[in-house]
């Protein structure tokens, strides 16, 4: 999947056929023991001391579970705002506010400090770990080493299990306290442990980088890491609005930017509030079509995707933001229409997309990316229709009715 796994139940089961496919890309063949002795002597190379090797071990188990886990992952076939609604709805957004009246003075300096507002922060905060009350029950080391272990993405986390060693040796947490998802990511805002290395701030002053314990450290190393992705102090990040019936659909995609100015121009209006006509660049995204909610997304959206490059799940921390700030919910009305693929049915897509030629999809797993929604985009200009990048049953038999 992405850089950062979603830490809560928000998928519906996929099809069987996208499961098999997933977990059969690869077959683990050597014995995880002898990897492990092999890992060991690789980080003392790499300056972990014995000590901390010794400490870690008995934690690096091998955990069959994790493996099913990950192999199994349910396809995200939720839209944006069963999504969003789900994520936000509750005492979500209350708590939140709820949240930055009590820190008040914290938020202020790290905004001061960083740039961040205290909405987006929260926004993570309480997506991430519901505010420091969930944090996951797996142990870290063993869910590093399983997955580095593990043939399907060995590299990438074997770099975090590295780090979860370093972060160890310089003495931000202990073994026992290492306790998150079964991906590898804890603390309050879930970092994975190579983000907790490299960003993580000591915001208390007690000598240690603690996002376990820490709320100043987890509040500030959130928005420490948001900067180190772009993060451009005084701008928006989110904005929605209402588009005409007839506007250029294709320009309608998260590579293309205009100023404010054009979009005016082209009929956009602010549903809340005013968009003046003014030359920040934007960008317009419809994460449900044409015919659902309609955003800009500013320069700072791009440091949500860096955050968790999962787009529905960035655009609804973004969308939280917005609420906590103030915004009011967004406009349901003409998502009523729109028809929600399935996995298989997003599969049958993927297919027939490569089928015309299109290499940008990707792998057939179900799942509309940023691949599958390039290769949407240029089949529906190809053929005639509307260039929102959503999946349709219309651009389905189309293709289908122009391959042999």
């Amino acid at each position: 999947m992405n850089r950062k796994l979603v830490t809560v139940a928000i998928a519906l089961l996929a099809a069987l056929c996208a499961t098999q496919a997933m977990a059969s890309h690869c077959r683990n063949t050597g014995s995880y023991d002898k990897w492990l002795e092999a890992f060991k002597k690789d980080a003392i190379a790499q300056g972990i001391s014995p000590r901390v090797i010794a400490e870690a071990a008995p934690s690096m188990t091998f955990d069959p579970v994790i493996i099913k886990r990950d192999h199994g992952q349910a396809v995200f076939s939720q839209t944006f705002l069963q999504f969003s609604d789900r994520m936000t709805g509750g005492g979500r957004i209350p708590n939140g506010q709820a949240m930055i009246r009590r820190h008040a003075d914290l938020f202020a300096r790290v905004e001061k400090q960083y740039g961040v507002p205290a909405a987006v922060l929260a926004a993570f905060w309480g997506l991430e770990s519901d505010f420091g009350a969930s944090f996951g029950k797996f142990k870290i080391l063993s869910a590093n080493a399983t997955l580095a272990y593990d043939c399907r993405r060995s590299d990438f986390f074997r770099a975090h299990l590295m780090d979860t060693l370093r972060i160890i040796q310089r003495g931000d947490q202990r073994v026992d306290d290492l306790n998150g998802d079964w991906a590898g990511e804890f603390g309050g805002m879930q970092f994975t442990a190579s983000d907790y290395f490299k960003n993580a701030v000591d915001y208390d002053g007690d000598g240690r980088r603690d996002l376990i314990r820490s709320i100043p450290d987890t509040i500030a190393s959130a928005a420490n890491f948001l900067n180190s992705l772009g993060w451009q102090r005084g701008q928006p990040w989110l904005q929605e609005v209402t588009v005409p019936r007839d506007m250029a659909w294709d320009q309608a995609d998260l590579n293309i930017q205009h100023p404010r100015s054009q979009w005016v121009a082209w009929g956009v209006k602010a549903a809340h509030g005013s968009l003046p006509p003014d030359t920040l660049p934007a960008s317009m995204i419809l994460p449900m079509g044409r015919f659902g909610p309609a955003f800009l997304a500013y320069p700072n959206f791009k440091a949500f995707l860096g955050w968790n490059s999962a787009y529905v799940y960035a655009t609804t921390v973004a969308y939280y933001a917005t609420r906590i700030a103030g915004a009011p919910v967004v406009n349901h009305d003409g998502a009523k229409t729109v028809v929600v693929l399935t996995a298989p049915q997003i599969m049958d897509l993927q297919r027939l997309l490569i089928k015309a030629g299109d290499d940008s999809v990707g792998e057939v797993d179900g799942k509309v990316g940023s691949g599958t929604r390039a290769a949407i985009k240029k089949a529906q200009m190809k053929l005639g229709l509307p260039a929102d990048s959503y999946p349709s049953l219309e651009l389905i038999a189309r293709l289908r009715s122009t391959q042999p």
